[in-house]
């Protein structure tokens, strides 16, 4: 049983998939990373299920989860790109925005904001795309106030496909 920390940053991953079992893969990931002995899955959020953004590709679902680490930002990165190799995705063959079996993104970090050629926290899409807000503030409500507006301008909460990733089975 990994052994989890007591202490350490807080963050906001967002999670998700459109290829194979989805709601199985955002579980999958979900789990591996609270498997990681500096790493605790804290919250989650409701599974919702969007439309792409890029080519045209298969419907998402999108989760968010919010985690307690005593890793760095990039070694969170590195965590969540591991991850998803683990899983089976290959970035080196993914089309920009194309479907992917698995996709799991830094959305925000508490008390901190980065910007490097690697990362950037908060996301950098994170204002532009409700499939990612709505999740977060689902995990993080302390960040309504200064979210929640622009989530209702981005047409507001996506429709839920499941409670959280513990939820019903995908159909």
């Amino acid at each position: 049983m990994p052994t989890h920390p007591h202490s350490g940053s807080t963050y906001v991953l967002g999670l998700g998939a459109n290829l194979g079992d989805r709601f199985a893969s955002l579980r999958q990931a979900c789990l591996l990373l609270d498997a990681s002995e500096d790493l605790r899955v804290v919250a989650e959020s409701p599974v919702y299920e969007t439309d792409p953004v890029g080519p045209p590709q298969p419907r998402y679902l999108n989760a968010a989860i919010r985690v307690e680490t005593t890793r760095s930002p990039e070694s969170l990165l590195d965590l969540a790109l591991a991850t998803e190799a683990r899983m089976g995705r290959d970035r080196r063959e993914s089309v920009r925005w194309g479907p992917r079996i698995i996709d799991i993104d830094l959305l925000y970090a508490f008390h901190k904001t980065l910007s490097s050629p690697r990362l950037q926290l908060p996301h950098a899409h994170l204002l532009e795309r409700s499939f990612a807000l709505a999740p977060l503030l689902d995990v993080a409500p302390e960040l309504r106030e200064c979210f929640g507006d622009t989530l209702a301008q981005l047409g507001g909460t996506p429709k839920t496909h499941a409670p959280t990733l513990r939820g019903a089975r995908e159909d």
